[in-house]
């Protein structure tokens, strides 16, 4: 083996003390990187043990979740405790109800939000660097400051108690956010693609269409991952918009298990709650690489 390496190095012009050397190097960078990892791995398990806890009181009964010392591993293991949520509550409907308002408010926002971003990350014209700084500004506004206006609006338009809010109001621009990060990313790309297809014969909308959205998929896919994000756990809007429950999505549903402070059953919330998030996480493990780039082009400046 010995002499296949030094043969090796022979042709590569490399002694065996110079790839002493640089094993040793290696060598001292792992160990220099060793409290990184060890920092790493502690944040890791310190983030990921309220979500064990959720999977482990999912399978205990009401009583074993108070139980002291905690015990991780539930005995034994109630696997009927999610059978049991599907009886109380209709869970099933709520997830229905959730899925409809995710399909609309996501497919609405990412293209209207693409659309009002070309505008400003492609066209030229007077005003629009003023106006995309009041739509940044809008980002500076708390949520619970244009509450009330929106309530009352709502209830003109008679849209309360409906999913109009939620699908309906996506398609008109999205949001302030998601308009920032494409056209961000639509800034990266050469104003010389546009030339080219007004010289083909295209107008701006085909531009948009043909040439810059298809290029964008990545932007789009952040956009599409933080809006279903935002929707599916969304309880807010939804508390103060919808009065039947028939209507109500999953995070709003799923908190008819809780009752009087001893009477809820805990173990059947955490259920609901496991069954909630486990969209959330799989799309997480799927898309992992778009959450990274979105963190990557909200940064980019041409």
């Amino acid at each position: 083996m010995a002499s296949m390496v030094q043969a090796r190095a022979g042709q590569l012009n490399v002694t065996p003390e110079m790839l002493r050397r640089r094993r040793l190097r290696a060598l001292r960078r792992g160990i220099r990187r060793v409290p990184l990892y060890l920092v790493l791995i502690a944040g890791a398990v310190l983030l990921g043990m309220p979500l064990a806890w959720l999977v482990s009181s999912s399978l205990k009964s009401n009583a074993m979740i108070f139980a002291y010392p905690p015990q991780w591993i539930p005995n034994p293991i109630q696997w009927e405790n999610f059978l049991i949520v599907w009886q109380k509550v209709p869970f099933g409907l709520y997830t229905l109800n959730t899925m409809h308002i995710v399909f609309f408010a996501v497919l609405g926002g990412t293209l209207s939000s693409a659309f009002v971003a070309f505008g400003f990350a492609r066209l030229r014209f007077p005003g629009r660097d003023v106006l995309f700084l009041i739509l940044l500004g809008t980002m500076m506004i708390p949520f619970h400051v244009t509450l009330i206006p929106t309530f009352v609006l709502y209830k003109f338009l008679k849209w309360l108690d409906t999913f109009k809010p939620f699908t309906v109001v996506p398609w008109f621009g999205g949001s302030a956010f998601s308009v920032f990060l494409i056209r961000q990313f639509f800034m990266t790309l050469p104003l010389e693609l546009d030339d080219a297809a007004r010289i083909d014969g295209c107008n701006s909308f085909d531009i948009f269409w043909r040439i810059i959205l298809p290029q964008a998929k990545p932007a789009l896919g952040v956009v599409a991952i933080f809006g279903f994000m935002g929707n599916w756990n969304g309880f807010i809007l939804p508390l103060i918009f919808l009065q039947s429950p028939s209507k109500y999505p999953l995070a709003l549903g799923i908190n008819a298990l809780r009752s009087a402070q001893f009477n809820t059953k805990w173990h059947l919330l955490m259920a609901a709650s496991l069954m909630m998030c486990l969209p959330c996480i799989i799309l997480y493990f799927v898309a992992q690489r778009y959450f990274v780039q979105g963190i990557v082009f909200s940064g980019v400046e041409k």
